[in-house]
Formats: C-alpha cells, sequence, structure tokens
C-alpha cells in the first residue's frame, strides 16, 4: 500500500457514542479536522477498512474522532491499536524541504567520510528537531542523526539516499 500514510493511531475508545481517541503522528494534529475519508489499517497497512470520518475534535494533545458506521462504545474499543491512514493525494502538502517520514524509511545514508554507512529504519522527534536512526549491519549500535540541514544536507527521495556530513565524533561514539 504504497499510497498511503498513517496519521494516528487509535489508542482506545472514548465514552459510549463510538468516539475513538487518537495519538496524532503528524505534526499538525488539525489536519484531523478536515479528515473525511480515510482507511483504519495495522501498522505495515495489512487490512486497510475504508472509513468515513463523521467529526473530530482536538483533546489535550490527542484527537476524538467519529466514525460512520461506529455508533457504540464496543465498535469503538475494536479499532484500538490500529491505525488511521490517508490516501498520499489527500495528504497535507508539504513545504519545500520537508518530507512524510514514511518516505525517509529505507533511504540509504551516505556520509561525505565514511561512505554508506547504513539504511534509515525510523524518524522521530526529539524535542525542537527530528532524528535519523541508521541501521547498520547486525554487529554495530544503529547510528542516530540529527535530521538537519547542517547534517543532513542532500535528500533525494527518487534515488534513494540521503548525504550527510556526520559532527564530529557521532560515529566513533556509536562503534
Amino acid at each position: 500500500m504504497d499510497n498511503l500514510i498513517i496519521i494516528g493511531k487509535i489508542i482506545g475508545a472514548h465514552g459510549v457514542r463510538g468516539e475513538v481517541k487518537v495519538y496524532p503522528l503528524t505534526d499538525d494534529p488539525r489536519r484531523f479536522l478536515k479528515l473525511k475519508e480515510c482507511f483504519v489499517c495495522g501498522q505495515k497497512f495489512e487490512k486497510p477498512e475504508a472509513l468515513v470520518c463523521k467529526v473530530a475534535r482536538l483533546d489535550r494533545g490527542n484527537v476524538l474522532v467519529r466514525f460512520n458506521g461506529v455508533e457504540d462504545r464496543d465498535k469503538a474499543e475494536l479499532l484500538r491499536g490500529r491505525f488511521i491512514a490517508v490516501d498520499r493525494s489527500n495528504a497535507v502538502k508539504l513545504k519545500e524541504g520537508s518530507y512524510f517520514i514514511t518516505d525517509l524509511i529505507g533511504l540509504k545514508v551516505i556520509d561525505d567520510e565514511k561512505g554508506e554507512v547504513g539504511n534509515v529504519s525510523d524518524c522521530f522527534e526529539t524535542g525542537s528537531q527530528f532524528t535519523l536512526e541508521i541501521k547498520r549491519d547486525s554487529k554495530k549500535k544503529n547510528l542516530m542523526i540529527p535530521f538537519v540541514n547542517a547534517y543532513c544536507y542532500d535528500v533525494n527521495i527518487a534515488e534513494g539516499y540521503i548525504k550527510c556530513k556526520m559532527p564530529d565524533g557521532l560515529y566513533e561514539l556509536y562503534d
């Protein structure tokens, strides 16, 4: 399902009328307020089920969502642990130099001095910036590289690589 992008994880039912509590996996939770058509699926996009969002509202860092056909707590509870995904054509438009995390996963990371150091296995927020987790061969620890222009200066999704200049001492820290 290359055309789907995960935007949230359903963490439980809320109330008795079928609302679900969603942990947003997007940098702007307000995007749920305009959500209409979406898919509920597993983390690897397995068993996607098309749903229509009736209404969504923000709630203390999470989002409360009601879907058509999910009218009670029991049905909402069945969705716990599933993910909400949207078709790439319905995803928010990114500004230049911004990327969907799903597009970064699997990219080769090539350091100016060390050459190819591994592949991106995860990308997560660490305070004011994002950090790339780089999977190396099985005998070495994964690298953590700040995903900022000063270090990751060339991201080419189409060609499948990120060129970087790692901070001094970072590579040695993980060896």
